[in-house]
C-alpha cells in the first residue's frame, strides 16, 4: 500500500535575523518554510551591531551556520566595566568559547542579516517581500494568513518571528501586553582614526556620571561604540526622527564631558552618528501560542541589549522549535513542548538584562552605591554558576523531544 506523507508548510512572519534561522532549522527538520517580510526589501545597511554569544553560536552550528557568521565580525572574549572616574569596577569572561573553539562574536546587524538571508536563499527557502501581516486564522486544520496588500497564504502552521511589535503576538492574544520601555535610548557609530587605548577582544563598558558608553576596537583599527542616553518618557518615533545628527553629537558631548576615558575622542572621530531608538523588553508574555500559531525571538521575550543575548535567544528558539515540530506530530503539542523547554530560561535572561540596565542611569547617589557594590557583586557572580548557565545551553539535535 502506498501512503503519501505530506510535508508541513510553515509560514514564517518576519524576515530579519530570526526568520531565516528559523526557516533553515525547519528545513533541516523536514518542513517546508516560507518567509513573509513586511518591508519591500531586505535590511541591508540597516542598524548598528550586536553580539552573538557562545550559546547562540552553538545553536547556529547545528545548522552549519557557524562558518558563515564567524568571519563577519570580531572576537569578544571579555567585558571590562569602568566607572566615569576611570576605575575598573569588574572584568569577566564573555562566555568562554564554543565546543569548536569560537568565542562570542560582535558583528554588524546588517552583515549578519545579509549572510543569513543569502544562505537561506541558497538552500532554497522562499522569501516574499512587501507582505505585512494583517490577520491570521485557523482554517481547515491549518492556518491562513492575510496580508495588507490583499494577498493570502495558507499553511499548516504560522510562526511569528516579527519582533518587538509583533502582529502575530496580538493575533494569538488580543490582550497581549505591550513592550516595557526601560528608560534608555540607544545610539552609536563607528569611529575612524581615533587613538584609543584597549585590548583586542575586550568590550569596554563605561558607567559615566550621566550616561552609559560601550566600545570595542575592531581589527581594522576602527572603534565600534554605543551610548544609552536616559529618557524618563518614551519618545514617539516622530520625536526621535526630529533629532538631527548635530543634536545627537551635542547631547553626547555634554553627557560625557565630565567622564574619564576616550569617549569624547571616539565621538569626535565618528562621521555619522546612528539615529537613536528606544529600548524595550518584555518581563513576560502570557500566551506564546494557539493550536496553529506560535511566536519566537523578540516577539515572545524581547530582552534589553544589556543582556547581550537577544540574537542568541532567537537562534536557540529556532532550533528548539524545529526539533519539537520534527518529533511531536501534533502541532499544538509541539508548540506546548517548545514553550515548556524555553519559557523559564528566557524569562530569567530578560530579568537579568533589566537588572543590568538599571545601573546605567542611576542618579548621583545611585552612582556612588553602584560603584561600591558592583565589584564585590561581580566577584561573587564570577565564582557562582549564574554566568555559565547563561552561556551554556546544549541542544542535542539527534535526541528526540519527549
Amino acid at each position: 500500500m502506498y501512503i503519501e506523507i505530506m510535508t508541513k508548510r510553515a509560514l514564517i512572519i518576519g524576515g530579519g535575523i530570526a526568520g531565516p534561522v528559523t526557516a533553515m532549522a525547519l528545513q533541516k527538520a523536514g518542513l517546508e518554510p516560507v518567509i513573509y517580510e513586511a518591508y519591500g526589501r531586505g535590511a541591508d545597511g540597516v542598524g548598528a551591531f550586536l553580539t552573538l554569544a557562545t550559546n547562540g553560536l552553538e545553536a547556529l552550528a547545528l545548522l552549519d551556520l557557524d562558518g558563515i557568521v564567524g568571519g563577519l565580525g570580531m572576537d569578544t572574549r571579555r567585558m571590562r566595566m569602568i566607572s566615569g572616574t576611570g576605575k575598573v569596577l569588574a572584568e569577566f569572561d564573555n562566555g568562554g568559547q564554543t565546543s569548536f573553539g569560537m568565542p562570542s562574536q560582535t558583528l554588524k546587524r546588517a552583515d549578519l542579516y545579509g549572510a543569513l538571508r543569502d544562505e537561506a536563499l541558497r538552500r532554497g527557502v522562499r522569501i516574499e517581500y512587501g507582505k505585512r501581516l494583517a490577520d491570521a486564522r485557523i482554517d481547515r486544520g491549518g492556518v491562513r494568513a492575510a496580508f495588507e496588500d490583499g494577498s493570502t497564504a495558507a499553511g499548516d502552521l504560522l510562526i511569528g518571528a516579527d519582533g518587538l511589535h509583533s502582529r502575530t503576538r496580538k493575533i494569538i492574544d488580543p490582550k497581549a501586553p505591550k513592550a516595557r520601555y526601560v528608560g534608555l535610548l540607544n545610539t552609536g557609530g563607528f569611529a575612524k582614526g581615533a587613538s584609543v587605548p584597549g585590548e583586542p577582544g575586550t568590550f569596554y563598558m563605561i558607567f559615566g556620571r550621566r550616561c552609559f558608553f560601550g566600545y570595542q576596537l575592531s581589527p581594522d583599527g576602527h572603534v565600534w561604540w554605543f551610548a544609552n542616553p536616559g529618557r524618563k518618557v518614551d519618545p514617539t518615533p516622530a520625536q526621535l526622527a526630529a533629532i538631527t545628527p548635530q543634536q545627537w553629537r551635542a547631547e553626547l558631548n555634554d553627557l560625557f564631558k565630565d567622564d574619564a576615558g576616550p569617549i569624547l575622542p571616539i565621538i569626535a572621530a565618528t562621521e555619522d552618528i546612528i539615529a537613536g531608538w528606544s529600548t524595550y523588553d518584555f518581563p513576560t508574555v502570557p500566551k506564546w501560542r494557539n493550536e496553529r500559531m506560535v511566536i519566537i525571538g523578540d516577539a515572545a521575550h524581547a530582552t534589553s541589549p544589556s543582556s547581550g543575548q537577544g540574537a542568541s535567544m532567537a537562534a536557540e528558539d529556532a532550533v528548539t522549535l524545529a526539533k519539537c515540530l520534527r518529533d511531536v506530530p501534533d502541532t499544538a503539542k509541539a508548540f506546548e513542548a517548545y514553550e515548556g523547554l524555553r519559557r523559564k530560561r528566557v524569562e530569567k535572561i530578560v530579568a537579568a538584562g533589566k537588572r543590568n540596565g538599571s545601573g546605567k542611569a542611576p542618579g548621583a547617589v545611585g552612582r556612588v552605591v553602584r560603584d561600591l557594590v558592583l565589584p564585590p557583586v561581580m566577584r561573587r557572580l564570577a565564582k557562582s554558576d549564574a554566568l555559565s548557565k547563561m552561556y551554556e545551553y546544549p541542544i542535542d539535535w539527534a535526541t528526540k523531544v519527549a
